[in-house]
């Protein structure tokens, strides 16, 4: 009998139907004639209890194959499990299964199994990131960034959009001066050997890029794996007016803080004939949405994370969900900043106009000055990417970032400058090489149009979501500097 998934028995009418369970054991207590098995497949935040009672009157061949099996069973322990689905007479479950059939499938030593009943640390847990699924924090966490993830899709595929899956090997950067790994099969061992031999040489260190040769190398020229999507998005866009892009994306930072990834998920909407009032309209659509989708598919596993890691998160959640954006400029908002400052608030940072606004400065304006979420809008161009639509005024650009209280920034968008002669003159000013970019200023030659879109890093989303601390914690297995296996 195939097994039947426990949220889905923690949901079925007891009728005195058989059922099978299978999954891993999360307690087992042994009360003289009553056993009681608390079992786990990952699929719900509660477990399902599985009875034995030894003095029930029973025609059930199996009893002493049950009493054999329960003697192998510890905590992690893997099991299948025949019996009948009844009501429960505990308090706090609905269904509870009695046992007719009991089978270990694989054992788990509890001297040596790393998840103890005590309370484990965060840290230790990255430690056994391959493991720490099966504890009741991270499999709640997976089952909020699953459910996330199938709310992104429904919301863009509701809208019209198309999915599209954007390279992550690349020669462009997105950012214009990103810090990006290098994609090569090039022998690092090899060229350090030619390097040391041209030193001995006495060649120049500026002309140590000349030991390279890339048409050597497997693409033929310098490549890296990609810092986002949305160059090639926008190709797409151009063609088939609104789509995204949801995949890994990767930054070579060397930061060690609780904010950074070395690879991690973007979600990138690229939308043509969107201008930024547009695309700020979505972008708020975007968030409720996907707050309103976890605090009514993720109730159990959000009230968790109210109760263990963050009180108040449902709360904070619901009032954002249902709240009007506030808009401000830049210019606006850093002025409410300063004036925040010259009353008395404290900054690590001092804010002043062409700063880029720090996290403190977004978490103020959220949760001090206007008591819900805020959408910036308007920024210095100095401090933006290449590609955002300058304004009249040659100072700013049509950008905007979408802060929420408890974290700040969850959402950076802008128009994109569709302008040929102005794309051009702004690649040329940051003094990036023009010619990588020659197929983007394309989309600027031949028919181009206004356009816009946003990106959303996935982790950051589930962190707040979740209440997590560390993005490193809801990610399955985080990349970061001297983190690249378990």
């Amino acid at each position: 009998m195939v097994p039947t998934l426990i949220k889905d028995l923690l949901n079925t009418k007891p009728e005195g139907q058989k059922v099978t369970v299978c999954g891993w054991v999360r307690t087992v207590r042994d009360s003289k004639n009553l056993v009681f098995i608390q079992v786990n497949d990952g699929s719900a935040f509660a477990n399902i209890q599985l009875t034995f009672d030894r003095n029930a009157p029973s025609n059930n061949a199996n009893v002493n194959n049950i009493e054999e099996e329960l003697k192998k069973l510890n905590t992690g322990a893997s099991i299948r499990a025949e019996g009948i689905l009844i009501e429960s007479p505990a308090s706090g479950q609905s269904v509870e299964v009695t046992l007719e059939n009991l089978k270990m499938l694989g054992a788990c030593n509890p001297e040596e199994y790393p998840l103890q009943k005590n309370k484990m640390s965060m840290e230790y847990l990255r430690t056994n990131a391959h493991l720490r699924a099966r504890t009741n924090t991270f499999g709640a966490v997976y089952r909020v960034r699953n459910q996330m993830a199938f709310a992104v899709h429904s919301f863009f595929q509701e809208r019209g959009f198309q999915y599209i899956n954007a390279p992550e090997i690349t020669c462009s950067d997105c950012e214009g001066a990103g810090e990006m790994f290098q994609v090569t099969t090039l022998s690092m061992e090899k060229i350090a050997e030619m390097g040391v031999k041209a030193g001995i040489g006495g060649m120049k260190i500026e002309d140590a890029h000349k030991i390279v040769d890339y048409s050597k190398d497997f693409f033929g020229k310098k490549a890296s794996l990609t810092v986002s999507g949305q160059l090639e998005a926008e190709t797409m866009a151009t063609a088939l007016s609104r789509v995204y892009t949801f995949g890994p994306t990767f930054r070579a930072e060397n930061s060690n803080t609780p904010r950074h990834l070395a690879e991690f998920w973007m979600i990138e909407p690229e939308m043509a004939f969107f201008d930024l009032n547009d695309d700020m309209d979505i972008q708020e659509d975007f968030v409720k949405y996907l707050l309103n989708w976890a605090l009514t598919k993720c109730r159990a596993d959000l009230e968790f994370f109210d109760k263990r890691i963050q009180p108040g998160l449902i709360e904070s959640l619901t009032k954002v969900a249902n709240a009007k954006f506030v808009r401000i400029s830049y210019t606006d908002a850093i002025a409410k900043l300063e004036e925040a400052a010259a009353n008395g608030a404290k900054f690590e940072f001092k804010p002043y106009w062409g700063c880029d606004i720090a996290t403190e400065h977004e978490r103020y304006l959220t949760e001090k000055i206007f008591g819900c979420p805020v959408m910036v809008y308007n920024y210095p161009k100095e401090i933006k990417s290449f590609y955002m639509k300058q304004n009249d005024d040659g100072k700013t650009v049509k950008a905007v970032d979408v802060l929420v209280p408890g974290i700040g920034e969850l959402i950076g968008g802008s128009e994109r400058e569709e302008d040929y002669d102005k794309l051009c003159a702004e690649i040329e000013r940051r003094g990036m090489d023009k010619s990588i970019y020659d197929w983007y200023l394309d989309l600027r030659k031949f028919g181009t149009v206004p356009h816009s879109g946003f990106g959303l890093g996935f982790e950051r989303l589930i962190r707040y979501v979740t209440g997590m601390e560390n993005i490193r914690d809801v990610i399955p297995y985080p990349r970061a500097p001297k983190l690249a296996d378990f």
